[in-house]
């Protein structure tokens, strides 16, 4: 197997400290760390189009030498994996050092021209594991592995995922920090994308006033991923600024569109490339809420619940934006587009919002007509997936009782009050008076919303399903649901049972309602 590798982040400084044991790490971007060896790997899974990405054929995915080294048991000639130190508030805190605590960058590999960053998720501790063991558990890898493949596949900007490995040792999780502590399947995934740095890495070289890296850390950045800007000033730094902002509404706008929900937004899981990053206690809405978080640790207080996911990005990036001040030294520039941010969000959600309704034309009142469409979907329990597909088999030029289209939308269509009811066909009414000043047909109206409405998401049932079956030691789940994801604007007729609402055994049920980081 022959990889080009061209490690570029490795040029930054690097901590002296060679040895693997928990430590602060002052002046350096990165710990050199070298992947744990585990008792028995195997391999259950690969992305053939991952493949494909790094210039690996099918015959050495199946070989020795392909599981050895993404499962951390062997290190690829010439390389030298490494630890990224990073910061970051968690839950709106300052948490201090933070870093990699169970991932480790193998190597970068250029094929066709782009460059893929290449890490392990559960091979072991580094400098940066704090309490934990840096292992990880097969039910969150799996999570990790399908997610990251379905958003891809769904459009969103996301790291992706080469493998999913078992190492062939026991973990011990507290699944729901209740002091029920159990042994789980250990699994190490590999995961790919452009690069790994977060807002964190920024943040962590600014609180301890280390300027000169924080200074060589943004000229990398820019020079590797944003060489369109130019020459690294500090004109080019704002210029930089403004672009992790669009990418970033960019992500979070298509986690909108979907129905994903992440979880544990906090600045060391927001990416500089505005790539969806870190699948711990993530969801995806099946009850239209926005008050729904799939993280036990946020149930108190909700902070990254669905509907507040693109004003906690503009806090984000009001963090970031104080990491790179040293580098502009005036605020005004950063304030200004911290400003845009708000305003561009609220546009561009509302444009979103009307692509799903498949209504090209902007109109005054637009704002309120989304926003009473979103009060009644929170009258009564509505999965969102369903009916936002179903929306589109709504006709202009035939005579239907709108409601009647989206019913199977609804947990309880039949115990709908008279005035939900009365809701609901007003805000109909509405509808088709807007779709009267459309010019597309019925039918291409059609195609156009279900080119922005899913019909298949990583459900959290589907997942825990997945999991369920792989605890048994049965890995045909996970194939299963990697081949649908693939394609989830498509109607695909022999997977219609996935179009289907939340079974009422996934309702309370851990790992379907509700999600902790233990993982």
């Amino acid at each position: 197997m022959h990889l080009n590798l061209k490690n570029t982040f490795t040029n930054l400084p690097a901590d002296p400290e060679k040895e693997n044991y928990r430590r602060q790490v002052l002046k350096a971007c990165y710990s050199y760390v070298t992947p744990k060896k585990t008792a028995k790997p195997s391999i259950l899974h690969v992305s053939d189009e991952m493949l494909e990405s790094l210039g690996i054929s099918k015959a050495e995915s199946q070989s020795d030498e392909f599981r050895d080294l993404f499962t951390g048991n062997s290190n690829y000639p010439d390389s030298t994996p490494f630890a990224m130190c990073y910061g970051g508030h968690q839950f709106g805190q300052w948490a201090g050092q933070l870093g990699d605590g169970r991932a480790i960058n193998l190597f970068e590999v250029e094929y066709n021209n782009k460059l893929w960053a290449v890490q392990l998720k559960g091979a072991g501790e580094t400098p940066y594991s704090r309490s934990a063991d840096g292992l990880a558990v097969l039910r969150s890898s799996i999570r990790e592995y399908l997610c990251s493949e379905a958003m891809f596949h769904l459009g969103i900007p996301t790291t992706r995922a080469l493998s999913l490995g078992l190492s062939g040792d026991e973990v011990l999780r507290d699944v729901m920090y209740n002091g029920n502590s159990a042994y789980e399947k250990g699994a190490i995934v590999c995961r790919a994308a452009e690069s790994f740095v977060r807002f964190g890495n920024f943040e962590i070289l600014a609180a301890n006033q280390d300027h000169d890296t924080l200074k060589e850390l943004t000229d990398y950045v820019i020079q590797q991923f944003y060489p369109h800007l130019g020459a690294p000033s500090k004109e080019i730094y704002l210029a930089f600024f403004k672009e992790v902002a669009e990418r970033s509404m960019e992500m979070v706008l298509g986690w909108q569109r979907v129905g994903f929900v992440h979880g544990v937004m906090n600045t060391d899981n927001m990416s500089i490339l505005g790539l969806t990053i870190d699948y711990g206690p993530y969801g995806w809405l099946e009850g239209y809420d926005f008050g729904w978080t799939p993280n036990t640790t946020d149930s108190q207080f909700k902070r990254y619940r669905y509907g507040t996911q693109g004003e906690i990005v503009g806090w984000n990036l009001f963090k970031l934006a104080n990491a790179i001040y040293p580098l502009i030294g005036e605020a005004e520039g950063l304030q200004d587009a911290l400003e845009d941010y708000k305003d561009t969000y609220v546009q561009r959600y509302n444009k979103m919002m009307l692509e799903k309704l498949g209504l090209s034309l902007s109109f005054e009142e637009e704002n309120a007509f989304i926003q009473q469409l979103e009060k009644v979907l929170h009258k009564t329990e509505t999965d969102m997936t369903i009916f936002f597909r179903l929306l589109s088999n709504i006709q202009k030029e035939n005579f239907q009782i709108p409601l009647t289209v989206v019913k199977d939308a609804f947990y309880a269509f039949d115990d709908m009050s008279e005035e939900v009811k009365k809701q609901w066909n007003d805000w109909f009414d509405k509808y088709l008076e807007r779709l009267d000043l459309e010019q597309d047909s019925d039918q291409d109206r059609k195609e156009k919303m279900k080119k922005v409405n899913p019909k298949y998401v990583l459900r959290n049932y589907m997942a825990q399903i997945a999991i369920d079956e792989a605890d048994k030691g049965n890995y045909d789940m996970i194939e299963e649901f990697y081949q649908l994801l693939k394609r989830p604007y498509e109607e695909q007729p022999e997977n219609e049972k996935w179009f289907a609402k939340r079974p009422d055994w996934a309702r309370n049920k851990v790992g379907c309602s509700m999600l902790s980081c233990s993982s």
